[in-house]
């Protein structure tokens, strides 16, 4: 089969949470451009606007659902904004997430909730609402999950994120284990250190420069560098793949233990 035809995403529906900005934005430009309807799912309603307005004047269709991911009855709602608009979700990518430094001795119990909130339970109840919602329909469809390379292996001063991203990664295996009968494929990407808005200082900084150091391909990643795995657990492409974690990262984890 033809590559565009095996990664195709035409006729699906798809909600990208965190698609406001860095790593969902894209995800979400990904998809619309392969042709799934695509609904984007965040807080701040000015960039979704901005970012629904880019990809229709790249030809796809795209629809704005504000809502926090950590509240359960707005994720509802953005099912409903989806299904208004272009029907039943059948793909889903649980990206939203955040990564605050702090180490252990000073981590508070209400930034480790938040981060777990955020992070971790999110994924799982946005994952349950729309399983929930193909399965009624009667649709197959995939989930794509946001891990880390931090949720295999711990470093110093992000405790939190380290967990829950491990935390992510069992969870799309007991997700993706229940709901396989049901058609739905569950899997997660675990990205390396790619350069977005929210990182970029860090990482063009002399700390930056030395973790770059211990990268094998001798570089941070470009945003751009996830799109064949984002389509390949999107699309058809990874039909027969589910319960897997693919790791995206210049081979950055061999270095870490």
């Amino acid at each position: 089969m033809e590559a565009e035809k095996l990664f195709s995403l035409d006729g699906r529906v798809a909600l990208v949470t965190g698609a406001s900005s860095g790593l969902g934005l894209r995800f979400a430009e990904v998809a619309a451009a392969n042709g799934a309807a695509v609904v984007l799912m965040a807080r701040r309603k000015d960039r979704l606007e901005a970012a629904r307005a880019k990809i229709e004047k790249a030809g796809g269709r795209a629809a704005v659902a504000v809502a926090d991911v950590t509240d359960r009855a707005a994720i509802s709602r953005a099912f409903d904004v989806a299904e208004k608009a272009f029907g039943t979700v059948d793909l889903l990518v649980a990206n939203a997430g955040m990564a605050p430094a702090a180490r252990v001795l000073e981590t508070t119990p209400e930034l480790w909730r938040e981060v777990m909130a955020t992070n971790l339970d999110a994924v799982f109840f946005t994952a349950q609402e729309a399983a929930k919602r193909m399965v009624v329909a009667g649709k197959p469809g995939a989930i794509v999950t946001l891990a880390s390379i931090a949720g295999f292996a711990a470093e110093r001063g992000v405790a939190a994120y380290s967990v829950s991203k491990a935390g992510v990664m069992q969870a799309t295996k007991a997700l993706a284990l229940e709901l396989a009968r049901k058609g739905i494929r569950v899997n997660a990407l675990a990205p390396g250190y790619t350069v977005t808005d929210l990182n970029r200082e860090f990482l063009t900084s002399d700390k930056g420069a030395a973790v770059r150091e211990r990268i094998p391909l001798g570089r941070f990643g470009e945003i751009g560098d996830l799109d064949g795995a984002f389509l390949l657990l999107a699309s058809d492409a990874g039909r027969w793949m589910t319960g897997i974690t693919v790791i995206v990262d210049g081979g950055h984890l061999m270095t870490l233990g």
